[in-house]
């Protein structure tokens, strides 16, 4: 009979066992699944615990007794274990033990087995139908609900319907009588039909486990991918602003230090235009390698974008910072190995600390780029450490652009005129056209301040376009023989637009293309030579003037006057300032006047500002002559009364000298 039970069994759970490998937390959640509800396994319990004591109470016999206790002790071991499994257990990322797993399987088929037994046993031992109905009912009742509580472990709900009908069956076999052996028949039936059910069951509950569990690791590979960079593995810049408000909001005080790092890479560009983003990618790895050692554990590292990286180090006061700072820029001491090749790289620095430099997590942030720009600006490979006089200079800068948007329209800028004298007549042959602005607010603006921010935001094009046709429609009310020169920024050679520009002014005012003469500085020669030499061969094509600015305080000039014809040289004014003081620079601005007067050139002797700064320049043989000491920057009304004035005179410029000193 044993052998038989066993073979059975054995089949029934090959039969209707799950067939295929779960994982270890589908495997966990099952058994979590045997458990999540102590209330239905108590009920259980208490009703079987009840009925068999009923059972051995009219029976009055000593082993149905002995079998209604070991009942009563089984149901209540599982209900404790079921309540201390909930308590231990009961979040969802709980791990979970097998012994769990096998303490309620042996729980299980133990009370099916006993509640089978007690059956039999009624069946058996007893011919009271009363009690024969009531033990048949309850264990009836038991198999029906194992298929759904147990459908987490197949062989656990089979096992318990075989172990609490298969005793039962045979006793309403061996009991007779017709109606008890139909019964037993169904019972043995209800064998399969359970299983089948706990089966269909257990699948459902197994696909919506693994349903689950796949959507759980999707949402933690989405959530890494929202967090942390793809390509070197730290936070990206979502995550790092997330942290650094939760840090800066933890605080114990708003007086608790936290320094706030951003970095970023020194000509990362050309690494990767030279040697191709592949090496550029690898090097940014082995960057965000190193900054996680240099901070050790001090601080978080994260990627903001490109080559930037924000470092967030809290409890780091100015003096941590600074140790901070040092150990990442040693770092960059040692080259980096990136796809074969050896590279030395740089970095530039900004540090903000709270709360000295910044009183919220986005200020913090912010001040901290703006001492990364400080860094650059002083020459790269260094860090720099805020101060609010940045924030003073930034805010001017912004004020300053937004102010430079509308001066075009509200007619802010005005041109003013420097003449430029020929030393041999003294008669004015060329005016400087010059950008002035006078700020609603702020006051006079000095070029030097106020062209930058126009390249910086693109508003040098429509600038220069206006200036180009403001000067040229000036110059037609001039002599004939006088020239406008119009400063042209490095920036304008990048875009289309110069070349468009010129001739627009030019058709738009009737003025000569011969009496137009841009200004360059050596600066334009810099990048994509072959590009400059275009355009500045279509400006000369079509008869402008050319002149070199700033002669001689450049990287390569006279090789430019190789490869460039230019019409003018204007000598830099720091040249001709000390021609009066030492031989050195008499020398030099003797040389650049003969090398002129040898290529066929004019040139322009520029602030002289004494007599015997402009008695050398005629003595060395400078075709023309410019500054404060023959006439500053004035508005083109009295430029025209200068210009009526000079030409009653014989000799232009020492007049207006004696003019300038009676003044």
């Amino acid at each position: 009979m044993a052998r038989l039970r066993r073979t059975l069994i054995a089949s029934l759970r090959e039969r209707f066992a799950p067939d295929t490998q779960q994982n270890a937390d589908v495997q966990a959640n099952l058994v979590k699944a045997l458990y999540a509800s102590p209330g239905s396994l108590m009920i259980g319990a208490l009703a079987g615990g009840s009925l068999s004591i009923v059972v051995a109470y009219y029976a009055q016999l000593i082993e149905i007794t002995l079998i209604s206790a070991l009942i009563c002790v089984v149901a209540l071991s599982r209900s404790i274990s079921a309540i201390y499994f909930l308590r231990q257990f009961a979040s969802d990322d709980a791990p979970t033990r097998p012994v769990w797993g096998l303490a309620y399987e042996l729980g299980a088929w133990g009370y099916a087995a006993l509640l089978g037994t007690l059956a039999f046993a009624t069946l058996v031992l007893t011919e009271e139908a009363s009690l024969h109905i009531l033990s048949v009912c309850l264990v009836a009742a038991y198999s029906g609900g194992i298929s759904g509580r147990n459908a987490g472990r197949v062989h656990v709900a089979i096992g318990q319907t075989c172990f609490a009908l298969l005793p039962t069956s045979l006793g309403l076999m061996i009991a007779g009588g017709l109606g008890y052996q139909v019964l037993s028949t169904m019972l043995f039936l209800m064998v399969f039909a359970m299983a089948e059910i706990t089966r269909t069951t257990h699948r459902i509950v197994v696909e919506a486990l693994e349903g689950k569990y796949e959507k759980s690791k999707l949402a933690t590979k989405f959530e890494r991918l929202a967090r942390f960079d793809s390509l070197t593995g730290v936070e990206n810049r979502m995550a790092m602003q997330m942290r650094l408000r939760e840090m800066f909001d933890s605080r114990l005080s708003d007086k608790d230090a936290m320094a706030v790092f951003w970095m970023d890479l020194d000509r990362f560009k050309e690494i990767n235009d030279s040697l191709g983003h592949m090496i550029g990618d690898q090097l940014l790895c082995g960057v965000a390698e190193r900054l996680s050692r240099a901070l050790d554990g001090r601080g978080h590292v994260a990627r903001f974008g490109g080559d930037e990286f924000v470092l967030i180090c809290p409890a780091a006061d100015g003096v941590v910072a600074q140790q901070i700072a040092d150990d990442v820029m040693a770092e960059f001491g040692h080259d980096f190995e990136a796809g074969g090749y050896h590279l030395t790289v740089t970095a530039s620095m900004g540090i903000a600390v709270a709360p000295d430099d910044g009183q919220s997590s986005d200020e913090l942030l912010q001040h901290a780029d703006m001492a990364l720009y400080q860094a650059k600006h002083a020459g790269r490979s260094r860090h720099a450490r805020f101060d609010w006089s940045m924030k003073e200079r930034h805010n001017r800068t912004y004020e300053l652009e937004m102010g430079l948007r509308t001066a075009l329209a509200n007619g802010e800028l005005k041109l003013h005129y420097q003449p430029i004298f020929e030393s041999a007549t003294g008669k004015i042959a060329i005016c400087e056209a010059l950008m002035r602005w006078d700020h609603p607010t702020l006051g006079r603006i000095s070029p030097a301040e106020f062209i930058p921010i126009a390249e910086s935001c693109s508003l040098i094009d429509s600038m220069t376009a206006w200036a180009l046709e403001r000067a040229c429609h000036d110059a037609m009310q001039w002599d004939d023989e006088i020239r406008v020169a119009v400063n042209i920024s490095p920036a304008l050679i990048k875009s289309d637009g110069l070349p468009r520009a010129v001739i627009a002014a030019l058709l738009a005012s009737g003025l000569k293309a011969r009496r137009l003469e841009l200004e360059v500085t050596e600066s334009i020669f810099l990048e994509d030579s072959g590009r400059t030499s275009l355009i500045l061969s279509e400006l000369r094509r079509i008869g402008l003037r050319l002149a070199l600015d700033d002669f001689g305080t450049g990287y390569s000039s006279l090789g430019y006057l190789r490869n460039y014809i230019f019409d003018t040289l204007k000598v830099d004014q720091s040249f001709m300032k000390g021609v009066g003081a030492g031989g050195r620079d008499r020398a030099i601005a003797q040389s650049v006047a003969n090398l002129a007067q040898s290529l066929d050139v004019e040139t322009v002797a520029e602030g002289i500002e004494t007599a015997e700064q402009l008695r050398y320049a005629r003595e060395m043989g400078f075709t023309n002559v410019q500054g404060f000491i023959l006439s500053r920057p004035i508005p083109a009304d009295e430029l025209l009364q200068m210009m009526h004035a000079t030409t009653r005179e014989t000799n232009g410029v020492v007049l207006l000298m004696q003019d300038r000193r009676r003044a």
